[in-house]
């Protein structure tokens, strides 16, 4: 890529003081933490700082909270409170239940491949692939359409009794696109085989009954809806074969080793909730402003098209390829305009290679370098969806007048 490194011009504006009127449109990266969720914590932090699983009062307070979050958990799922795993965030849960359950159902029947598509996060993906180099597994990835979507029947044909697990995410976080994962699920429990889903992206953005989605575990991370950052939880159906990832106490039911954060597991139950209950009106609400901001990038952006599922996808979620220019340009003039956006996923911005998503989906270079994201939140108003137009409109247009370099 040639011209100056955006990302340095990035990181040399970070100590500056944010625009008080930014428009954050970046809720795909992360979320801020809901008053509310902080006043669920506070206690935890101070007077019931025991330890939960000390048997003295301050620790039969803490053991309280995080019993009690662990049920509400369940309850959002239709789950059992003794199938939640608490972790330190996405990453784990998907290490914890590809490695987990693939161990246990190799030690159990000798199973050894691996299922999963090419546009899984890299917690699934370098996680899979690690396995299969080191650890005696075989992976095979789906393909997926032009959308990112895997068609049911190609896991079908694949399906036997020498597969141990079968991985694929709820919905990309890259191009929003949603996964058939009700019938995915069907299949892999008409043949009897473990089956994941990185639910990171979508819990708290569309229905996640597990039961429904017939799935045998499933990831997630706070910070994706509007809790904090370093937890999350691994749902693990009863019964489904599994092998712990980390060893040491006998915490969450001898299957994750560790003193629970109970103060931000506190947290990520309190966020659950009011996601929850305001999903029938706020989930509507997004999309009705996501559909507004993608037909205006398409009729108002010369050349722009968009990548992922135009239907199934996620509601708060729009991504574009702006052919002939860079994203990090883009992102810069944008950042400089009061919008907070992305090119993709925030674990791999400013990586100076193709996104390997896009790559899936038949997007190559030079276009996968213009591509961006915009993902709106609780606090998105229409305000600024029209802002963020006008603005796209008129750095596009300045961009390409100017000759900005583009990706070779």
């Amino acid at each position: 890529m040639q011209g100056k490194d955006p990302v340095a011009a990035l990181q040399a504006r970070a100590f500056m003081k944010p625009s008080p009127s930014s428009v954050y449109l970046d809720h795909s990266a992360t979320t801020p933490v809901w008053p509310e969720v902080m006043a669920a914590m506070q206690p935890y932090f101070g007077e019931m700082y025991g330890n939960p699983s000390s048997l003295h009062a301050s620790g039969r307070k803490a053991y309280a909270g995080l019993q009690d979050a662990r049920q509400r958990i369940a309850r959002c799922l239709g789950a059992s409170a003794s199938e939640i795993i608490f972790t330190s965030g996405g990453t784990e849960s998907d290490n914890a239940a590809l490695r987990g359950i693939a161990w246990a159902r190799r030690n159990d029947t000798g199973a050894r491949r691996l299922v999963s598509s090419p546009v899984e996060h890299h917690a699934v993906l370098h996680t899979l692939e690690d396995m299969a180099e080191s650890q005696g597994f075989a992976l095979d990835l789906l393909p997926v359409n032009a959308a990112g979507r895997v068609h049911p029947p190609d896991l079908e044909s694949v399906l036997d009794e020498d597969v141990a697990l079968v991985s694929v995410m709820s919905a990309n976080n890259e191009i929003g696109t949603v996964q058939p994962v009700a019938a995915l699920g069907a299949l892999c429990q008409a043949r009897g085989v473990p089956f994941h889903t990185d639910a990171v992206q979508a819990l708290c953005k569309m229905p996640m009954r597990v039961d429904e989605l017939g799935v045998d575990a499933l990831s997630a991370s706070a910070h994706k809806f509007h809790g904090p950052k370093g937890v999350g939880f691994l749902y693990l159906r009863t019964g489904t074969p599994f092998r712990p990832l980390l060893l040491g106490g006998g915490h969450e039911g001898r299957r994750r080793a560790g003193t629970e954060n109970v103060p931000l597991i506190c947290g990520m139950a309190a966020a659950m909730d009011r996601n929850l209950a305001e999903a029938a009106a706020e989930w509507p609400r997004q999309r009705a402003l996501r559909d507004r901001l993608m037909a205006g990038v398409l009729a108002g952006v010369e050349g722009a098209y968009l990548t992922g599922d135009p239907r199934q996808r996620l509601p708060h979620h729009a991504s574009f390829i702006l052919p002939g220019l860079e994203a990090e340009a883009f992102l810069i003039a944008l950042d400089m305009a009061g919008i907070l956006a992305s090119s993709g996923s925030a674990c791999t911005s400013g990586a100076q290679q193709p996104s390997h998503v896009l790559s899936a989906v038949g997007i190559a270079p030079p276009d996968s370098y213009g591509a961006l994201r915009f993902s709106l939140g609780r606090g998105t108003a229409a305000a600024d969806i029209e802002y963020a137009l006008a603005q796209l409109q008129r750095i596009a247009a300045q961009l390409r007048a100017a000759g900005a370099p583009r990706a070779a």
